[in-house]
Order: C-alpha cells, then sequence, then structure tokens
C-alpha cells in the first residue's frame, strides 16, 4: 500500500480537527463547560484524547475556537442566503441578526463563551476568530464606512453588547428591542435581514441614533455624533443674569 500523501493527511487532519470543534459545540451547549471534559469531546468526536492536546493548548482554546467557528459558518450562511446580494445594508442587517439568532438559539453556549473571552488574558485569535473577523470586516467595507478599522471593532463591540445583554441573568433585554435599536443606528430598514415580527412598539430612540439617513455615526475620525442638548430651565429670549451685577451690591 502506498503511504498517503500530503494533501490527503492535510485533510484528514482538518477533518479531525473539526469533529472536535463540533462536538465541543454539542456538548457545552448541553451540558455547559464545567459538566464537559476532553474525555467526553474526543468521545464524541471518535477522535483519541492526546489529539486534542495536539491541535489546542487546553479547553478553553478549543471552546473558543469552536465557537468562533460556528458563529462564522453562521454569519457566512446569513451572508450567502437566497436570495444572494451584494447589498451592503442588507448585508449587515443580516449580519446583526445572525449574531442576535445565535444569542438566543444556543444560549448555553454564547454565556459561556462570552464569560471565556472576558477573562484575562483568555482571548484566542485562532483561525477561526481570524476568519469570522475577516467577514465582519467585509461586511462592514460593503456597508460603506470610511474607516474600516474604526468601524469594524465599534461593530463588534455593539455585537457583543447585544448578546451580553441578551443573556443577561436575571435582567436580559428582548432581541427585537436590540435590534431595533441596532437598526436604528446604522440606519437600516426594520423589513432587512431577518425580521423577527413586528417592530416593537414605543422602543426609545437612542440620543445617538439620528432621526433617518443610512450613513453611520461615525464621523471620518470615528468619533461617535455629538447630539446637542438643549439648556434645562431656560425661557426663550431670557437674558443669562449669571454676569449681571447683584442688586445688594449695587445699593452699597
Amino acid at each position: 500500500m502506498s503511504p498517503r500523501s500530503a494533501a490527503v493527511n492535510e485533510e484528514l487532519r482538518r477533518r479531525s480537527r473539526e469533529r472536535l470543534l463540533d462536538a465541543t459545540v454539542t456538548l457545552v451547549g448541553e451540558r455547559g463547560y464545567e459538566a464537559t471534559t476532553l474525555g467526553d469531546i474526543a468521545d464524541l468526536a471518535g477522535s483519541a484524547r492526546g489529539l486534542i492536546s495536539y491541535y489546542f493548548p487546553g479547553k478553553r482554546e478549543l471552546l473558543q475556537s469552536a465557537v468562533h467557528r460556528l458563529m462564522h459558518l453562521t454569519l457566512e450562511a446569513a451572508l450567502e442566503r437566497e436570495p444572494r446580494t451584494d447589498d451592503g445594508r442588507e448585508r449587515l442587517a443580516r449580519a446583526i441578526d445572525a449574531i442576535l439568532g445565535l444569542a438566543q438559539e444556543r444560549p448555553v453556549l454564547m454565556r459561556t463563551h462570552m464569560a471565556s473571552i472576558l477573562q484575562a488574558e483568555s482571548f484566542v485569535q485562532c483561525a477561526e476568530q481570524q476568519r469570522l473577523a475577516e467577514l465582519l470586516r467585509d461586511t462592514v467595507r460593503r456597508y460603506g464606512a470610511e474607516d474600516v478599522d474604526v468601524e469594524y471593532p465599534l461593530l463588534r463591540a455593539l455585537l457583543m453588547g447585544a448578546v451580553v445583554a441578551v443573556l443577561l441573568p436575571g435582567a436580559p433585554m428582548p432581541a427585537s428591542t436590540l435590534r431595533a435599536e441596532l437598526f436604528q443606528r446604522y440606519g437600516l430598514d426594520w423589513e432587512s435581514g431577518f425580521p423577527p415580527g413586528e417592530k416593537p412598539l414605543g422602543s426609545p430612540r437612542s440620543t445617538l441614533a439620528p432621526a433617518s439617513g443610512t450613513k453611520p455615526l461615525t464621523g471620518a475620525t470615528g468619533e461617535p455624533a455629538i447630539v446637542p442638548q438643549p439648556t434645562k430651565n431656560r425661557r426663550p429670549n431670557q437674558p443669562n443674569r449669571s454676569n449681571q451685577p447683584n442688586q445688594t451690591d449695587q445699593s452699597k
């Protein structure tokens, strides 16, 4: 029997690694992080326990790579869903819906992931994370951002904040309300993407969101838009008396 080629070996390693990632997503999503062992993951993937350490430094790195891969595949499927489009606004709407959808559909997994990456020195810049980042950067680019290096991390931060808000134990926010806020911020129509139903009534308008328009709310330098605030307790044409002499002083 002739030895396998390098290309065949590489394909086998890729499939083995992906089985481990899929098993991690399944088990952590069902049991949680602490109740899932590396042995459980290896058994479900049909791999040897020692193979995990060949691909990943530890359990936490395995989890982050697995969730980043899931997010990348979910986002990619949403962006390529029929009818396919190159319209940047529609693609951004789909991206927002895809990430919010994961928070709703896989709460245990996504809550575990957010807790993991928020720990000191725990964020893993793996191949899966880089593919996800590039897809989000491309979405921001197609949307028409003036400075992708500014707008991409801002979008990432807003999406992470929305996911945390959806999953916050004891005080979750409705995903539809967060969607309305994000869509308003980026000037997207509610009917774009994958609308979950009717737009929430009485949703408060953010002071950072425009009443209308389609451009991002950051300027060329990436600074947030400044919304003028009215001066309180001042009647129209009322003179400012702060600099006038005090009547008591005049009588002296």
